[in-house]
């Protein structure tokens, strides 16, 4: 049968020139490290630039007169603008390779990045943080899809986490910055500096990412694209992963758009220097996601996803209370349990899929990413009704998803081992 015929990407040039499945990267192998580096620096300047203005909420409501959930427009329209060319950046990157779309994505979003600090309004903003998600979008999911074909099967989680870990030290990092610079200079100068680190991790990254060896160039007809959709489309597992990442970006989402307003008003009333540091909490992340492939080879992924999910809610709870170190334990918990459940799914869903992994990994990402804007918005209007226990109860909602998917996945699971018959 066709590549065309099963949805997959269908060969551009001899079969034959593609190196054999053993020659793929592993720890301590050639290339290994350069690839490390440069997909981590690349998962810095995505969620740097991506979350650039999420710290710097509180002072963007105040420059232009509007409330929380006005602002938090600004994060959702750049996560929004990635979960909406996510899937089309893929299939670029099935025809045109996995190193040129992200090198050209790259560039794209670190020159919108160098004009955000020039807009003049909140519209005008809104619409750059658009463009700039929509540049991003061809990271995600061709960085999952050059680590399955390049890196070996054994250590692929361990590489995903490790770009999931640059995410991570991205939006700390981000954060951190704009928190300190915008209490001195304001956020304009902020997110300038931000688009500055973003253009020197772009460099980089172009310099030190191997040439792939194991990518075979597909077609870019709308027919086989859609095919392939729908083949992922109609996987129950792949479908339980999308909403699993949906639900534990929603979480996230709400916490750390919302987290600044609260810490600015009684009783914590934290300058704004203070309030980018709590982002240090990040760090957290980068050892959960880095350390996900060992929580899977203990216990099981689904066993990871419940550990996640139940982490998450843990933190989210502790977060209710009125001091000061058991809100920043929450919000250890809450970004250890997040990352470790988003490297999980997210490197499940490579495993999963047979063909098209590009587009796989790039629903994946939408549905991550639309988590992130829906979480955004929600956890922002909660907060404006509710407070705090508002956005809680937003976050508390999406892990009570998370739990009830895995828990089906479990059962689905043991039914069809029952349904098999023994060899």
């Amino acid at each position: 049968m066709s590549p065309a015929s099963t949805g997959a990407s269908t060969v551009v040039g001899a079969a034959a020139s593609v190196p054999a499945p053993d020659s793929r990267m592993t720890p301590g192998g050639p290339g290994y490290r350069r690839m490390s580096l440069a997909l981590f620096l690349a998962g810095v300047a995505t969620f740097a630039l991506l979350y650039s203005t999420q710290a710097l909420l509180p002072l963007i409501s105040g420059e232009f007169g509007v409330a929380a959930s006005d602002a938090s427009w600004t994060v959702a329209a750049a996560t929004g603008g990635l979960a909406l060319f996510v899937l089309p950046m893929s299939a670029l990157s099935e025809r045109f390779g996995r190193r040129t779309v992200m090198t050209a994505s790259l560039a794209v979003a670190v020159t919108v990045g160098l004009l955000v600090p020039f807009a003049p309004s909140l519209g005008v903003l809104v619409v750059l943080r658009a463009l700039q998600g929509a540049a991003l979008a061809g990271l995600p999911a061709s960085a999952t899809a050059y680590l399955a074909e390049e890196v070996s099967p054994k250590a692929l989680v361990t590489a995903i986490g490790l770009f999931v870990a640059g995410n991570s030290v991205g939006g700390m990092s981000g954060r951190v910055i704009t928190g300190w610079v915008a209490q001195e200079w304001g956020w304009r100068v902020a997110v300038g500096i931000i688009g500055v680190l973003a253009v020197a991790c772009a460099v980089a990254f172009r310099a030190l990412l191997p040439a792939p060896r194991h990518f075979a160039a597909g077609s870019l007809r709308p027919r086989v694209l859609a095919r392939t959709v729908r083949d992922h489309l109609s996987d129950p597992l792949l479908c339980r992963l999308y909403a699993i990442g949906a639900l534990f970006m929603t979480v996230f989402g709400g916490v750390y758009t919302v987290i600044g307003y609260r810490l600015t008003e009684a009783p914590f009333s934290l300058p704004q220097g203070v309030i980018g540091s709590i982002f240090l909490v990040y760090l957290v992340g980068t050892v959960s996601a880095s350390t996900a492939g060992r929580l899977v080879g203990r216990l099981g992924r689904r066993g990871a996803l419940y550990a996640g999910g139940g982490t998450t809610a843990a933190g989210l709870l502790l977060s209710l209370a009125g001091s000061l170190p058991l809100v920043l334990l929450g919000l250890v918990l809450i970004t250890a349990g997040f990352f470790a459940g988003h490297a999980v799914a997210s490197s499940a869903v490579s495993k999963t899929a047979a063909h098209g992994r590009a587009q796989a990994s790039a629903l994946y990402q939408s549905a991550y990413y639309i988590g992130s804007s829906a979480g955004s918005t929600a956890g922002a209007l909660a907060f404006h009704a509710g407070g705090w226990a508002g956005t809680v109860g937003v976050g508390l909602l999406a892990v009570a998803g998370v739990v009830t998917i895995t828990v089906f996945g479990t059962r689905a699971a043991r039914l069809q081992r029952r349904l098999t018959p023994a060899a």
